[in-house]
């Protein structure tokens, strides 16, 4: 396969409905190719250059195949023109051990619908556990959340078909090394399940909520048609452990009434494989766990706060252009350190977004960054997020964290008056520095945030030392992009849910402690993200491929 690099097309040639002419005639010219020679090219990657903006270009990536490529590289020559081995994803051969009871997977979240889908497709039939509700439902539930203020603690923006991914800017991008060639893929399932073509090659992929909704969608109806079970309104609360090993998972169905899921709608359901896929919130569940003397841990994380900017200013600095016409809504990503040590940086940048009330628990309150595939909100959002590690947390209990969280949340919740509290930049830093004498703040922001909101003392919410680390990593930033930390600049917290506080010990087979329980994806600690979390839910399909034979109703 013969690869060419940074190829340039002006941003109106590559998104003006030129670019597969365009292209085409760039490659014949580089190759040194006869008028009508035959060839095929894809797209690997196409990425932003603004080195020298606003004289902007999109940079190509192709691979070009059906040519001889020794003559080829006979007449070009440079560092541009090279040839390439692609890695292609294959699922290992199944093992020998015969699979008494299907596998169960608890949570529909990325992780768990990857490996759902992956068990599905090779004969597996697994079960699917979710304690939200269908998507559709789900956001029917959210939006009247959003609206009136009314929790469902079972089913919000972090629990229900796929998962908290699904209320989110849809970003699929990731640093996870990855030579088996998953992130391909999972990428590729996307595309299968109904996503654009073109996040198998945009430099920083994204779907947006609206589409992401569709695509889980589609990914469950294909778990059932090759022979697996999905059950919404269906919480795993506890596990059967026999000799060190599982044996089955005790649930409880969603009831009717206010209360959720009502005692004595239990099932037992018979299992040797249990992949706890469970999300970062389901503190219930880590606690359950835990109970069961399920090896875990304490781990650090981040919390912060979500920073708004108005689009156009992003769009000025990063292209030097306020309105691009061909131009996608431009994005960041800052990092500092503080004197202390601690690490400040960007998480979950959203261009064009929305912050969201992304409470699950009654009388605490959390938010986070989501964008629509056209990302054409006026403000541009971002968490802006301190490191914490178990030090901070008070205690030494594998929990801790959970517990950390919990208290920053209640605290929102009261000084957002049960609504999401938002604050001035400039109150904010005067009120962590000691400025008894600032001038009273208003400006260009109004917040857009999907939600009731409240402006409230933001700066209460975190401790002293996280404020301070927060206000000298915005100043920083403000000298990377001036205006970032304007004293207008809206802010609005807690951002709590960055990643899990715990996690899950597994082996190099992926088991925890208890043989047959498989933790995965970002509730257990080993991803960070849609895709981080996806490739892991494959990663651990492959594992109980490896072990068993695929499940056979015949011979059950």
């Amino acid at each position: 396969m013969i690869r060419i690099n940074q190829i340039k097309l002006k941003p109106e040639q590559g998104m003006g409905g030129q670019e597969p002419e365009i292209l085409e005639n760039k490659i014949r010219k580089l190759l040194r190719l006869k008028a009508g020679e035959p060839f095929m090219y894809e797209i690997v990657k196409r990425s932003i250059d603004a080195r020298k903006k606003p004289d902007i270009f999109y940079s190509y990536t192709v691979d070009v195949s059906g040519l001889n490529e020794r003559d080829v590289l006979k007449r070009v020559k440079g560092n541009q023109i090279s040839v390439v081995s692609l890695v292609e994803y294959h699922f290992p051969d199944s093992g020998r051990k015969d699979m008494e009871h299907r596998p169960v997977i608890v949570g529909a979240g990325p992780a768990g619908l990857f490996c759902g889908y992956m068990l599905a497709r090779y004969g597996y039939r697994p079960i699917l556990l979710e304690r939200g509700m269908d998507v559709d439902q789900r956001r029917r539930v959210v939006q009247e959340f959003w609206k009136t203020g009314h929790l469902d603690k079972e089913c919000n923006v972090q629990f229900g078909e796929g998962g908290a991914g699904t209320f989110s800017d849809g970003k699929l991008n990731t640093l996870v090394k990855d030579k088996e060639g998953r992130n391909r893929e999972v990428l590729s399932i996307f595309v299968e399940a109904g996503a654009s073509e073109s996040i198998l090659y945009e430099g920083k992929p994204h779907m947006g909520t609206d589409i992401l909704a569709d695509v889980v969608k589609n990914m469950r109806k294909s778990i059932i048609n090759n022979g697996g079970e999905v059950h919404f309104g269906t919480k795993m609360v506890d596990v059967c452990i026999e000799n060190g090993s599982i044996k089955a998972v005790v649930t409880e169905k969603r009831g009717q009434g206010e209360d959720g899921f009502e005692k004595g709608i239990r099932e037992k359901i018979e299992t040797d494989t249990v992949i706890l896929a469970i999300g970062h919130s389901a503190r219930d569940t880590f606690e359950a766990l835990y109970q069961k003397n399920v090896p875990m841990e304490a781990k650090s994380f981040a919390v912060g706060l979500r920073v708004e900017h108005l689009q156009s200013l992003i769009n000025d600095f990063q292209y030097g252009i306020k309105e691009p016409e061909f131009l996608p809504p431009a994005s960041y990503k800052l990092t500092a350190q503080t004197k202390e040590g601690r690490g400040v940086y960007s998480f979950c940048m959203c261009p064009g977004g929305y912050v969201v009330n992304a409470s699950s628990e009654e009388g605490r309150l959390a938010v986070n960054g989501m964008s629509y595939s056209k990302r054409d909100g006026e403000n541009a959002n971002s968490a802006v997020i301190v490191s914490v590690s178990p030090k901070d947390y008070g205690s030494s209990h594998p929990l801790g964290g959970i517990e950390f969280q919990r208290k920053l949340e209640e605290k929102a919740y009261q000084v957002g008056r049960g609504k999401v509290p938002v604050e001035y930049y400039g109150d904010f830093k005067n009120a962590v520095l000691g400025n008894m004498e600032a001038d009273e703040i208003s400006g260009r922001y109004t917040p857009e945030i999907k939600g009731q909101w409240n402006y409230g003392q933001v700066h209460s919410i975190m401790p002293e030392a996280l404020n301070r680390a927060f206000v000298e990593g915005m100043e920083d930033f403000n000298r990377k992009i001036p205006g970032f930390a304007a004293a207008d600049v809206i802010l609005s917290g807690i951002e709590s849910r960055t990643s899990s506080p715990v996690r899950i010990h597994r082996n190099e087979k992926g088991q925890s402690g208890i043989a047959g329980l498989y933790p995965c994806g970002e509730g257990a600690g080993y991803a960070g993200g849609i895709m981080s979390a996806a490739m892991d839910g494959i990663r651990m399909a492959e594992q109980i491929a490896r072990e068993y034979k695929p499940f056979s109703a015949v011979s059950k």
